[in-house]
């Protein structure tokens, strides 16, 4: 059993960094949290050199507060040789923040960052003594269920309808949807019905025969880097049908675990919808072979195994 020390927010129980807690309790670790702007530097300093692993999830904008900066509390547990490190799972590259990279002290001094865009961890390795981690995203074990019911629903988006700046897609994807399906499309999230978390979102789930999915792809190219929202629905028991990004094969295979569509060919993406509205065999052994594949490698407890492995604890 590893001593950790996680530096991040969980005023919330549905922040990542709550639900990467739980998985490393969940495989033994004895994890300790610090809330990012209440806990003081000088407290997490003391508190991390007794520890095993340090973690920062660092959120945009906010002050460690205390009379040291985090670059000496970085730096003081290299010195004393205590592995340091963060997991990020969004995308950086292409979009504002990605300035915060040469800004933030933080992102030159951590030991290791792991991250779900390829590209970003070769930019570590290369310009910087950052060492940079190639990991997707995944989904919360105990979240991570499904059960046969009646699907009541037609067509269902999960999430923000007005995203980055960046990504007009979005809003024109919701936009789409509801223009076409009208009131057999459903939007739950920002600009749609509600946010829904839980068990609830993972019902909702369930009773929709379709979901579709959306990922940030500059250019509709980007690769290696998709939303951690492909775990969510297939790990919660939904069937998805999903842009295809460069390199998603690697992990989901296309008609087996997901559908995948070609960005911007809404005739293609309605053609997919409407076949899966209707042949519901074919569509229920793919939302089951999804939730299994899912299940059995791709939650975060597998994901924090792959982590402590790669830095030897």
């Amino acid at each position: 059993m590893s001593n950790i020390i996680f530096l991040g927010n969980f005023r919330v129980d549905f922040t990542s960094e709550s639900h990467h807690a739980k998985s490393l309790e969940s495989l033994g670790h004895n994890v300790i949290r610090m809330q990012e702007t209440d806990a003081k530097s000088e407290h997490i300093l003391s508190a991390a050199l007794k520890s095993d692993l340090f973690i920062w999830i660092h959120t945009h904008g906010w002050k460690t507060p205390g009379s040291l900066d985090m670059e000496e509390v970085l730096d003081t547990l290299k010195e004393n040789n205590i592995p340091t490190m963060t997991y990020h799972l969004d995308l950086w590259f292409g979009l504002q923040r990605q300035k915060d990279l040469k800004i933030m002290p933080v992102y030159k001094k951590i030991g290791h960052f792991f991250t779900v865009d390829s590209q970003m961890a070769e930019w570590f390795n290369k310009e910087t003594a950052v060492k940079g981690h190639y990991l997707p995203a995944g989904v919360f074990e105990e979240e991570c269920r499904y059960r046969k019911v009646e699907t009541n629903r037609n067509v269902l988006f999960v999430g923000s309808k007005n995203y980055h700046s960046e990504w007009p897609y979005r809003t024109k994807l919701v936009d789409w949807l509801e223009d076409t399906y009208g009131n057999k499309f459903k939007h739950y999230g920002s600009g749609g019905i509600e946010s829904i978390r839980g068990m609830r979102l993972n019902k909702l789930y369930w009773s929709t025969k379709v979901v579709v999915g959306d990922t940030l792809c500059l250019n509709f190219n980007y690769p290696d880097y998709w939303s951690d929202r492909i775990y969510e629905t297939l790990g919660r028991g939904g069937f998805l049908i999903h842009p295809y990004v460069p390199g998603i094969e690697k992990e989901f295979v296309d008609k087996k675990h997901v559908v995948f569509y070609e960005y911007g060919n809404f005739d293609q993406l309605k053609e997919l919808i409407d076949y899966y509205l209707t042949h519901d065999e074919e569509r229920e052994l793919i939302r089951e072979a999804g939730h299994e594949l899912v299940k059995n490698n791709y939650t975060y407890r597998h994901r924090w195994q792959h982590i402590l492995k790669e830095l030897g604890i």
